[in-house]
């Protein structure tokens, strides 16, 4: 990696885990933390709490969508791991209390899953990530990763079993509709 890029990429790192404040990475920082009210071989709440995240002070999207401002060049974006994490952890507190506002917004982001999934040149169903990011290699727009096809038929598993709604099972299966 040239040094500019390497100069780049650790100030972000920095800025992110060592310095006070909110930064690019602010979605990130929860500790995670182990539910354990989830049932092992039952689909209900999410082995992982994702409290933090079902609060994440924003932005958003005008329908509601969680989005990350990466600051820089990179700018605010979708962050397909972060909207499904986002709506899990909706879908635990709605479990715990049945807060019809809870319902709503894992659902909205079990929506945007839906509409968001994409077919790659090779042939597999993804929710890509579009935007370059530098990671230990530079990720070129646009990529994917394994945590968000993972956790994104997570959420729709359960938007399909709470609702009964063919999309979502249809989406988790690697379909678009």
């Amino acid at each position: 990696m040239p040094i500019g890029k390497r100069i780049n990429y650790w100030r972000r790192l920095v800025g992110a885990y060592l310095l006070p404040g909110r930064s690019q990475l602010t979605f990130w920082h929860g500790r995670p933390e182990v539910n354990l009210e989830a049932e092992p071989g039952r689909l209900g709440q999410c082995y992982m709490k994702f409290e933090g995240k079902a609060d994440y002070p924003g932005p958003y999207d005008t329908a509601g969508i969680p989005q990350l401002d990466y600051h820089g060049s990179v700018g605010v974006q979708y962050n397909p791991i972060a909207v499904a994490q986002y709506g899990l952890g909706n879908y635990n507190l709605y479990l715990r209390s049945a807060d019809p506002t809870r319902k709503q917004k894992f659902l909205t982001a079990a929506d945007w899953l839906v509409d968001n999934l994409e077919v790659t040149p090779a042939g597999p169903h993804v929710w890509n990530h579009h935007f370059d990011w530098e990671y230990r290699d530079l990720l070129l727009d646009p990529w994917y990763s394994a945590l968000a096809q993972g956790q994104g038929m997570s959420l729709l598993v359960r938007a399909h079993a709470e609702t009964g709604d063919q999309r979502y099972a249809t989406t988790a299966c690697g379909q678009n509709l």
